[in-house]
């Protein structure tokens, strides 16, 4: 079953704000660069899938990227993977997001409301040099990785830049990470450099991080320093952490140096490594290349988001999670960037709100849950707050639901663009996304991405419209991942993208392109429940689950029925409910007949079961998987990738799973 389809959007953008926007700006620029007719979004997306050469050359030059292009755009743009993407350019990420070195706001920081500060675009640009330097003077170089352990500081964006700048490899995990998930992940890349902070705030409570570094540095030995950074304590003890030395002393040496010798190199240059999820065993690698990601990112900011210079760009994440990546990115568009770091429920959510207002926001980037827990808590930002900057709305992280939209523009502002986007740390961008000149229609991501050859086939193979199916990429985009680390062959990067349908990117999300030529994402594919042998999407079933006061959250799974017949399952649905409520007969029949009621009868539970806590991962998004295996007695491989692991154990054994 799909939603209902609406008769009106909920926002139009006005023929001022059409006319003023980036994306308009560009395609009219391409229509006299290349003698095309581009009248309209649709027209334009067509031109960027069927003439990449043309599309990806007119972002380079629109973007103003640093570097020397080359003549050749593409070479073997049928293959994927194996398409080249500007083979004769030569670039440096961090030399262009570090363009300007003027006292104007690089970076806000709020450390949840213990913290403030904000650093300059000369002074970002002065302390990336003395790191850089300190990286240089011990013998770090093109290739090695740099590794932190950090939470969303502006050190964090330092470390990276600086590490970039020569041409190492950057690669973060957030400080929630226990000692075994760090090693999961930094283990495999041996990183030469590890960046770690002394501990942080989350919840108003200070989280200390130093003996786990001691056990995270011992399990480490390609680490030949550690760069603490303080931010809950004055004083530090490090004689139990190996090579260790705190930031300030780490680059005293080197505080005279004012200019960064950028190493240019090529596009396809590794860049990043970033992580799997890590739930159904150890993290896959994923490498990302400077120039594609810088490209990617780009065209998401300025046309996709309508990203101007000046503008103050927020997304709340960790260090652990793509949109980090995404969001530092924005400096190359002229952003100011405004860091957050904690718990974003502080008085109940009112936080992000405060600093919105405070610091003039302009593009507010948060999850589908986080707008569903203000709703559920009552706020009312637009009438709490001064929001009148704000124009931009993104949330990922899981679908964002048609009454969560409903929300975005009667309760905290109704003249923007909510831009529900979707894509992941595969490709470390978006699929589909926002569209400052399109209409938003309730439940539906705006458009597929400039470039990206989106489509939804059946089983079989075939394009569908207005019916579910896998959503793929069918030619070859320059932010594709190198490949994976320790990876030679390429074995498990083909398998992980290719092996569903041949020379197609199959993503893994179970979708719907709509009349509106718009995305709808009903859940990751391998977590789609079967009952009877009809596919359904878990965000439906939560759709209409989380509409009901009582509950909270959910997570539902398919369990084998009979048990050890994998033949079939049945519907399982777990909730938590608000503090308090026990589930009783009443509030279980409610749940199914209201299931029933805007569904199917397949997507009915066969079972409801309360449960104290959902287990997720550090990036927020809940896990059916390890759900589902806890259900069936069998392992969950990497029970590290958890935010809350323990959750787990309330999932195992339940009677009321055995009838």
């Amino acid at each position: 079953m799909s939603y209902a389809v609406a008769t009106e959007p909920l926002w139009r953008p006005g023929a001022e704000r059409i006319a003023a926007a980036n994306i308009t700006t560009f395609s009219r620029d391409a229509e006299a660069r290349w003698g095309r007719s581009l009248p309209d979004y649709p027209a334009l997306h067509a031109w960027s899938v069927a003439h990449p050469e043309e599309f990806w050359l007119s972002l380079w030059d629109y973007g103003a990227i640093v570097g020397e292009r080359g003549e050749v755009v593409l070479e073997q743009g049928t293959r994927m993977p194996g398409a080249r993407w500007f083979p004769q350019a030569r670039l440096n990420f961090a030399e262009n997001l570090l363009r300007s070195r003027d006292d104007s706001d690089a970076l806000v920081f709020w450390g949840e409301d213990r913290v403030k500060n904000r650093m300059s675009h000369g002074d970002l640009y002065r302390q990336v040099a003395h790191f850089a330097a300190a990286l240089r003077e011990m013998g770090v170089g093109q290739g090695d990785r740099v590794a932190a352990w950090m939470p969303n500081l502006p050190e964090t964006i330092i470390v990276m830049l600086a590490a970039a700048s020569i041409g190492a490899i950057f690669s973060s995990a957030s400080p929630d990470f226990g000692v075994q998930g760090v090693l999961d992940r930094f283990g495999q890349i041996e990183p030469k450099v590890l960046v770690a902070v002394d501990g942080y705030y989350y919840n108003g409570k200070i989280v200390d991080c130093m003996d786990r570094l001691a056990a995270i540095t011992d399990g480490l030995p390609s680490v030949k320093r550690v760069v603490v950074v303080p931010y809950v304590h004055a004083k530090h003890d490090l004689s139990h952490v190996h090579h260790a030395r705190v930031l300030a002393d780490f680059v005293k040496p080197f505080l005279a140096v004012t200019e960064i010798p950028f190493v240019r190199l090529p596009f396809d240059h590794p860049l990043y490594i970033m992580y799997s999820s890590g739930t159904t065993g150890v993290p896959k690698c994923i490498v990302h290349c400077a120039g594609g990601a810088l490209l990617q990112h780009i065209k998401e900011h300025r046309l996709h988001g309508d990203v101007k210079p000046g503008d103050r760009v927020f997304y709340f994440t960790t260090c652990g999670w793509m949109m980090w990546n995404w969001l530092v990115s924005g400096l190359a568009a002229g952003a100011t960037l405004l860091l957050y770091d904690g718990s974003p429920m502080i008085g109940n959510g009112a936080i992000i709100f405060d600093y919105a207002q405070a610091e003039a926001m302009t593009h507010l980037g948060t999850s589908a849950k986080f707008i569903d827990g203000i709703a559920k808590a009552g706020l009312k930002p637009g009438q709490t707050h001064d929001l009148s900057a704000l124009r931009a709305i993104f949330s990922t992280g899981s679908p964002l639901v048609p009454e969560g939209f409903e929300y975005v523009y009667r309760e905290i502002k109704a003249d923007l663009c909510l831009s529900s986007i979707s894509g992941g740390t595969d490709i470390i961008s978006c699929f589909v996304l926002g569209n400052p000149t399109l209409p938003v229609w309730s439940g539906e991501i705006q458009c597929k991405g400039l470039g990206m050859a989106v489509d939804v086939f059946d089983e079989s193979g075939v394009p569908v419209r207005s019916e579910k199916g896998e959503l793929v990429c069918t030619r070859p985009f320059p932010v594709m991942p190198i490949g994976f680390w320790n990876d030679p062959d390429g074995a498990r990067y083909r398998a992980a993208y290719f092996e569903r349908f041949e020379n197609i990117w199959c993503h893994g999300d179970y979708s719907e392109i709509t009349v509106h030529d718009g995305l709808i994402i009903y859940g990751r594919s391998d977590a789609t429940l079967n009952p009877g042998g009809v596919r359904i999407g878990t965000a439906e079933i939560y759709r209409q689950v989380e509409k009901l006061e009582e509950v909270l959250e959910s997570l539902v799974i398919g369990q084998q029925w009979p048990p050890g017949d994998a033949s079939d399952v049945r519907v399982v649905l777990f909730v938590k409910l608000r503090e308090g409520l026990a589930l009783d007969d009443a509030l279980t029949d409610r749940i199914r007949r209201t299931i029933r009621d805007n569904t199917t009868p397949r997507h009915v539970p066969a079972r409801v079961v309360q449960v104290e806590d959902i287990p997720r991962t550090k990036s927020g998004k809940i896990v059916e998987l390890a759900v589902r295996s806890v259900v069936h007695n069998q392992p969950v491989k990497n029970v590290e990738a958890l935010a809350n692991p323990a959750a787990l154990e309330q999932f195992r054994d339940r009677s009321e799973l055995q009838s």
